[in-house]
């Protein structure tokens, strides 16, 4: 079992960027352009390395390899994305891996590439590429070619090699396991071993509604692999543990005008297996909820108009900062029933929300984090 940190170590050390890995400090799959130039880069990497797997390393900064970190991103769906827009996709998996001086809400974003026999090209338009373009590595570069060139393997063994020396051990593994432990002492922090082989850490606040008991700021660990399988930095989550399987359910709280209600968004259950593998298996439950039109004109409005103030740098009254603290989950609300111009709103807030305040841009990368859940569905 490769331990994902140590590989990611040894990516950065092998070289500068090349034709079987790529290192980014960030990506938005939000956005076209950046959409556009993910979807380009996994052509170019899969086209290239059609025997091996090939690599993207995210948070990391280009010049000194300094790792920045960013973002827990659910990857549940993203292999959608991947088959929407390439003939003949590769499988693509997108792992968050935990490092020990990031903060709790940063880790470093790790793509792999499976090999493809085939060759692989945009489906449709997207961005400023055309459907049908096909894209190599030149070295650090992912760039157009023709593709009658002949693809010659000259990754496999290095690949093969540092992969390898990213063997997991039973010292990681125990390393792993006091580091989590004694990091998320104060929210319940437990451990258990499935199949006398994977260890999985997991911690949360504990709450108990009508004798039910949830979970808040979950944390969840596969420690073999040093993965981060879940987090969540506001919703509740509901546990459940057999000896073969980790279930969660998670909630998210909508609601407006002091009229909140938890919905389930997603349920994701990690089957292990015999054979030391596992699998994840996520299915959406979320239903958007519906509230009366002309209420939602309302909070619509009053919503831009604090927008407004916020570009001008207007001071908010003290009920615009209560509706503010609300503002990405009530655009949230408004999009689903209907206000489709209200994500327009919510993503164009994003610089104004994250120099206002860090609870309400939290709130806002939340609401996205839902919004890309249900959207990639």
């Amino acid at each position: 079992m490769i331990n994902k940190r140590l590989l990611i170590k040894h990516l950065l050390a092998h070289n500068d960027e090349n034709s079987f890995y790529d290192k980014k400090r960030k990506i938005d799959i939000g956005q076209k352009e950046g959409k556009g130039k993910f979807l380009k880069h996994i052509c170019a990497l899969s086209n290239s390395n059609p025997k091996n797997n090939s690599y993207i390393v995210i948070g990391v900064e280009d010049e000194d390899n300094s790792i920045i970190g960013v973002d827990f991103f659910d990857d549940s769906k993203i292999q959608n994305l991947i088959n929407a827009y390439l003939n003949h996709p590769p499988i693509v998996q997108y792992e968050n891996i935990p490092f020990p001086h990031l903060p709790d809400d940063k880790v470093v974003g790790l793509v792999t590439i499976r090999p493809m026999e085939k060759l692989t090209s945009l489906r449709k338009n997207i961005w400023k590429y055309y459907g049908g373009s096909v894209f190599f590595r030149d070295g650090s570069i992912s760039m157009p070619k023709v593709f009658d060139i002949e693809i010659k393997d000259v990754n496999s063994k290095i690949v093969e090699a540092i992969e390898n020396n990213a063997q997991n051990n039973i010292q990681h593994t125990l390393d792993g396991v006091v580091d989590f432990m004694d990091k998320r002492k104060d929210f319940n922090a437990q451990y258990k071993v499935f199949k006398e082989y994977f260890v999985v850490c997991w911690a949360g606040q504990k709450k108990i509604v009508n004798d039910e008991v949830f979970y808040s700021r979950v944390d969840l660990e596969l420690i073999n692999e040093q993965v981060r399988l879940f987090f969540s930095a506001l919703d509740e989550v509901a546990i459940t543990i057999t000896d073969s399987s980790f279930k969660i359910i998670e909630y998210v709280n909508l609601g407006f005008q002091n009229s909140y209600k938890y919905y389930p968004l997603e349920e994701t259950i990690i089957h292990f297996q015999e054979n030391a593998n596992y699998n994840i298996d996520t299915t959406l439950l979320f239903q958007p909820p519906s509230f009366n039109k002309k209420t939602l004109h309302h909070i619509y409005n009053t919503n831009n108009a604090i927008l407004e103030k916020l570009k001008k740098g207007i001071a908010l009254t003290n009920n615009e900062i209560v509706d503010l603290n609300n503002l990405p989950e009530t655009y949230l609300i408004c999009y689903f029933n209907l206000f489709h111009e209200a994500i327009d709103k919510l993503q164009e807030s994003k610089p104004f929300l994250k120099a206002y305040s860090g609870d309400v841009y939290i709130a806002y990368k939340e609401t996205m984090r839902i919004l890309r859940k249900v959207k990639y569905s």
